[in-house]
Parts: structure tokens; C-alpha cells; sequence
């Protein structure tokens, strides 16, 4: 490792109870996990009540999104959150299926990872066939950040002047182009 460092979006939600605990405590509890596995953490954002994705997929979940200081490369972070999931029993049977823990990256400064036409290739990915298809490495920064609002509305909390490498806009911008109906739909707890 470095010493120098670098700072991450990790987007957080669960939507299902973990040792009779509902989600909202889970993300509490797997801030604490992050923190224990010397991930520094900058900023948290509200928790935020949002509709199951895809929709009737499951119960509503709770998202958060938190600022991280570390000196970490991109994959051993991403190997961290993959522990860190462990830990909260999340199994990954179905592409955006229910989950105690979910920590998905969302970006590493402004790196885009692997390279920009691999990028590229699943940024433009369709829809019917995002359900399907899943990186087999690590893609950064999300693809789906931009029409995400369960990810950008907490993520506005902690880094709003990030700024997207490849789209050229804001987390502030990206917000501002959904359409209202998906912003309204995340409500803080």
C-alpha cells in the first residue's frame, strides 16, 4: 500500500432483518464493520426509505451512502465490502434480489476501471439485459449511478460535487436530470 490516499463512495441498503434487527440497524452495524476493517470514514449521509428495485421484488429497502478516506487500492477496498457483507450473511443468489447488506462502490476518485471501452461497454449495457448480466471485475465508477435515485439521493449527503469521470456532470447534476417522481420516492427515516 501507499501512503498516500485516496477517497470512495460506498452506497449501502438491505431490505431484509438480520438477527432480529431490521435494515436500518444492519447499515449502522455495517458502518461500525467498515470502521473495524480500517476504512476511515469521512462523511455519512441520512438512511433513506426507498422502493424495492426492481419493483415487487421485495420489502422497501433503507440506503445510505458513505464518504471513505483510504489508502486502499479499488480492489482490496471492494474485497473489504465483500468481508463486510460476509459477515451480515449476504448471499448473492439473484441479481438484485433481497439482502441483509449490500455495499456497492460507487466510485474511487475519478478513476474508471477496468479501462474506458470496457467502461463503456457496460454503461451502455441495456436494460433487459442488466438483470442478467453481472462484471466479472470490478467497474467503476457503477455504471447505473446516473439513473439511480435510491444511490444519488444519499449520495448528495456526503459528496455532491463529485464528479462523474465519463459523464462529465455532478452528483448534484445527475440528481437534477431524474425524473421527480424517482427522487420523491426516497424519503429519509
Amino acid at each position: 500500500m501507499s501512503n498516500c490516499t485516496s477517497e470512495a463512495v460506498i452506497a449501502l441498503g438491505g431490505n431484509l432483518s438480520l438477527r432480529e434487527s431490521g435494515p436500518k440497524v444492519t447499515l449502522e452495524r455495517g458502518i461500525d464493520a467498515i470502521l473495524r476493517h480500517g476504512v476511515m470514514i469521512r462523511s455519512v449521509s441520512r438512511f433513506f426509505e426507498t422502493p424495492c428495485f426492481p419493483p415487487g421484488a421485495g420489502p422497501d429497502y433503507v440506503n445510505a451512502a458513505v464518504l471513505v478516506e483510504t489508502d486502499k487500492t479499488p480492489g482490496e477496498l471492494l474485497q473489504v465490502l465483500h468481508e463486510v457483507e460476509h459477515e451480515f450473511c449476504r448471499e448473492r443468489i439473484q441479481r438484485w434480489g433481497m439482502r441483509t447488506l449490500d455495499l456497492d462502490l460507487v466510485c474511487f476518485d475519478d478513476l474508471v476501471l477496468p479501462d474506458r471501452t470496457e467502461y463503456d461497454k457496460w454503461l451502455a449495457l441495456p436494460p433487459e439485459a442488466q438483470t442478467q448480466q453481472a462484471p466479472d471485475q470490478l467497474i467503476l465508477p457503477h455504471p447505473r449511478v446516473q439513473d439511480r435515485a435510491f444511490v444519488l439521493v444519499p449520495m448528495a449527503d456526503v459528496a455532491p460535487d463529485w464528479h462523474h469521470p465519463v459523464l462529465g456532470r455532478t452528483v448534484t447534476e445527475m440528481l437534477a436530470a431524474l425524473p421527480a417522481e424517482d427522487i420523491a420516492a426516497v424519503t429519509p427515516l
